[in-house]
């Protein structure tokens, strides 16, 4: 197992292998049976539960069957015309869409639907709360409306150490108690910090230690 190395440990692509579904099995059963043509299905819950792991998880699935796939983010362009023969429109942080990116996702939702290509979107509040168009709101809410909820310590910790392994890492307990007693308790949060504290001791060529944590958290802006 990797403690020291040259190389930098890189996080493996989202999909459904590595996700904790503890808690979420449900709504994982569905995401995997879910085919172009079904009703469009909506994912809710708090930040780091998941629900851009699930997408990121459908898009590499269905670009691995060469499937076509349009994706729409808080962060992307202001206008995502659908890919020519979309098969998946996949939509992500509805709260925070601006009023350019609704109109986007309003037009891709409709299109997609016509076309017969299957919607899945996600954000944190349910369809109905969401401080978004009523035409988007009510598309969003019409089909399969599924809630996520975050991981409990013990699953945390599974999780992170899963993620330690994957990536070669050594994860002592005492960096795992700091991590979860000092900092976001999401896996999104964890997942993160786990990537930085590898290039940084790789960086220095120390082992994964609390002191070096705590150095490299000092050294961050």
């Amino acid at each position: 197992m990797r403690q020291l190395a040259l190389d930098i440990g890189l996080a493996a692509a989202p999909d459904f292998e590595s996700f904790i579904a503890l808690g979420n099995e449900a709504a994982v059963r569905t995401l995997l049976d879910l085919q172009p043509g079904a009703a469009p299905v909506y994912l809710w819950g708090p930040s780091g539960c998941g629900k851009t792991h699930l997408l990121r998880a459908l898009q590499a699935q269905a670009q691995a069957a060469h499937q076509v796939v349009t994706w729409l983010d808080g962060a992307g362009a202001e206008r995502t015309p659908l890919a020519d023969g979309t098969q998946w429109l996949l939509m992500d942080q509805a709260e925070s869409w601006s009023p350019a990116q609704q109109q986007a996702a309003f037009s891709a939702f409709v299109q997609a639907s016509a076309q017969g290509a299957a919607v899945v979107a996600a954000g944190r509040l349910p369809p109905v709360d969401l401080p978004i168009r009523d035409d988007i709101r009510t598309r969003l809410g019409w089909g399969l409306v599924l809630s996520l909820w975050p991981l409990g310590e013990s699953d945390l910790r599974q999780a992170l150490q899963g993620e330690a392994l994957r990536r070669g890492l050594r994860l002592g307990d005492e960096v795992l108690d700091y991590a979860l007693r000092r900092l976001s308790r999401d896996l999104k949060s964890l997942t993160g910090l786990l990537d930085r504290f590898d290039r940084y001791a790789l960086q220095h060529q120390r082992p994964l230690t609390v002191p070096l944590l705590r150095q490299m958290l000092d050294e961050e802006p």
